[in-house]
């Protein structure tokens, strides 16, 4: 493979802003967990830390194999991930009603959070190759190709990722092609059915997650109890102002009022810490990469490029805006993370190789051949 020496053939800028969201992560782990993490064999900031060199690494291979090559094994890299999700089920570690992770002694792997990023490429694949000709090739057996890993997530249960798969799902089915009309059909198709698929819905919810959609709607119904994490992460928003409390003096995450401050709650953390102007300069960080991702999309060099491109912007930005919107009692909590900024070994790797993938659609854009 012969690749053009152009300066360009790097995108500093995507890399520069990345490293930024995941510093601005680390620091705010550490705020939340050092007072109670002292005395850990590792704590978890420093865990954090090993993962993003992890990510690094997969960041480079993603980066460096060409896509086109990853996109002929699609297939076969989704069956291997839905073996993985079919073996957490049997023998992975449970942890507050839920099976979503494998031990690997003091870490731990969730496939389901891998396995977004994989729908992405097998979809791109699918609709790089189909004839899109009519609601078959282009609603149905994309469908068909979705379901069985949403259904083994919703079987752990993990309603976030379950969510994300959908979205994805929904995404590449409009980003592959699907006009006006066809969709405008689905949606009255669906608007009949609407409520058998919401009581489908309903029944298979547990007890708790119908209860966090309940107290969605009214966190004070229960606010020593499920709606006690939605207020408290309001209260911590608020709180910040407009310049921030400081790392030390962040009563809603330094004395734990606030639970998950590191993971699914580390935005209202954040917030606290750094009021308000702090949260524009995060959300301009965001926004950036979000533009940078659009970007490769737009510019790629064929379709599957873009698909996957497109696919993996819809990823990440369904879970800032979900994640954001949750913290701030905009939408209910169904643990999805915030992207680099989360605590989270699986979370972590799969959204650096997303964006290895990301500059490898450009490079191979201004590569002489691929």
């Amino acid at each position: 493979m012969i690749e053009s020496r152009t300066p360009d053939n790097f995108e500093w800028r995507f890399v520069l802003v990345s490293v930024s969201i995941l510093t601005l992560g680390v620091i705010t782990i550490y705020s939340v967990t050092h007072d109670f993490d002292q005395t850990a064999r590792m704590p978890l900031y420093a865990k954090q830390i090993l993962w993003i060199f992890v990510g690094c690494l997969a960041f480079i291979a993603a980066m460096a194999i060409d896509y086109h090559h990853l996109g002929r094994y699609a297939y076969l890299i989704y069956a291997v991930t839905l073996v993985l999700l079919v073996l957490v089920l049997v023998g992975g570690r449970s942890s507050r009603g839920a099976q979503r992770w494998f031990a690997l002694g003091p870490f731990a792997f969730q496939p389901s959070e891998l396995a977004k990023l994989v729908l992405v490429l097998v979809l791109a694949k699918y609709f790089a190759e189909v004839q899109r000709t009519g609601w078959l090739q282009l609603v149905v057996i994309p469908g068909l190709i979705t379901a069985p890993g949403l259904l083994l997530i919703l079987k752990q249960p993990d309603l976030g990722t379950a969510m994300s798969f959908t979205f994805i799902y929904v995404s590449m089915v409009l980003i592959g092609g699907l006009h006006a009309r066809t969709l405008g059909l689905g949606l009255l198709f669906t608007s009949m059915l609407f409520p058998f698929i919401w009581e489908l819905f309903w029944t298979s919810l547990h007890d708790y997650q119908r209860e966090r959609i309940m107290t969605f709607w009214d966190p004070t119904i229960d606010p020593a109890g499920k709606g006690y994490h939605t207020l408290q992460s309001q209260i911590a928003i608020g709180s910040g102002g407009v310049w921030g409390k400081g790392l030390d003096e962040a009563t809603q995450s330094r004395l734990r009022f606030l639970p998950e401050g590191h993971t699914d709650f580390i935005f209202a953390v954040f917030a606290e810490h750094w009021g308000f102007i702090g949260v524009l300069l995060l959300f301009a960080l965001f926004a950036i990469l979000i533009f940078l991702i659009a970007e490769i999309a737009f510019k790629a060099k064929d379709e599957l490029g873009l698909l996957l491109s497109a696919g993996i912007l819809a990823m990440l930005g369904f879970c800032l805006v979900v994640n954001i919107g949750m913290t701030m009692g905009v939408f209910p909590i169904v643990g999805i993370p915030l992207p680099l900024m989360s605590y989270g070994g699986t979370t972590t790797v799969s959204t650096m190789t997303a964006l290895g993938l990301l500059l490898n659609v450009k490079r191979r854009r201004l590569s002489l051949f691929y």
